[in-house]
C-alpha cells in the first residue's frame, strides 16, 4: 500500500472517529457504563492511530490492530444492544408485534438507531486497512523501504 493511501486512511479514520465521538457526547451517550465503550474506544483508537503514524513500530501497529478489532466487536455488540432495546420499546408500545413486523419496526426506529453502531465496525475496518502490510509490522519493526 502506498504511503499516500495510508495517509488517506489515517485522515478518514480521524475525521470519522472525531465525528462519532462528538455526536455521542452531544447525545449524552454516557449515562451507563456500557455507553462509555465507544467513547473510550474513540480515544484509544485516536491515540493508537497517531502512535502508529508518528512512531511506527511493530508494537504500535499490533496494538492498533487490537484496538481496531475491538472497534469491530463493539460495533457488532452495539447493533445487538440497540436492536434489543428498540424491540423491547416496540413491544411495550404494541405487545402484539412479532416476527417480521417487530423486526421492521425495530430496524427503522430512530431511537436508539439499531444500525448506528455499524459505524464503529467501519472505522475498525478502516484502521485495519491502515495497518495492512504496514512496513513497521515486518520482522525487525523498522518502517524502512519495502516492496509490495
Amino acid at each position: 500500500m502506498s504511503d499516500t493511501a495510508r495517509k488517506l486512511l489515517l485522515g478518514i479514520f480521524l475525521v470519522g472517529v472525531g465525528g462519532i465521538a462528538t455526536e455521542l457526547w452531544l447525545l449524552g451517550h454516557y449515562e451507563d457504563l456500557d455507553q462509555f465503550i465507544p467513547l473510550g474506544l474513540a480515544a484509544a483508537g485516536t491515540a493508537g492511530v497517531l502512535a502508529a503514524a508518528f512512531k511506527p513500530t511493530s508494537v504500535t501497529v499490533r496494538v492498533l490492530q487490537g484496538v481496531m478489532l475491538l472497534f469491530v466487536a463493539s460495533g457488532l455488540l452495539g447493533v445487538w444492544f440497540h436492536y434489543r432495546a428498540t424491540t423491547e420499546f416496540q413491544l411495550e408500545m404494541d405487545p402484539s408485534l412479532a416476527g417480521w413486523a417487530l423486526f421492521r419496526k425495530a430496524i427503522v426506529a430512530k431511537a436508539p438507531p439499531a444500525l448506528a453502531p455499524g459505524a464503529m465496525m467501519q472505522l475498525g475496518l478502516i484502521g485495519l486497512a491502515y495497518t495492512f502490510r504496514h512496513p513497521a509490522s515486518r520482522r525487525g519493526g523498522s518502517p524502512g523501504p519495502h516492496k509490495e
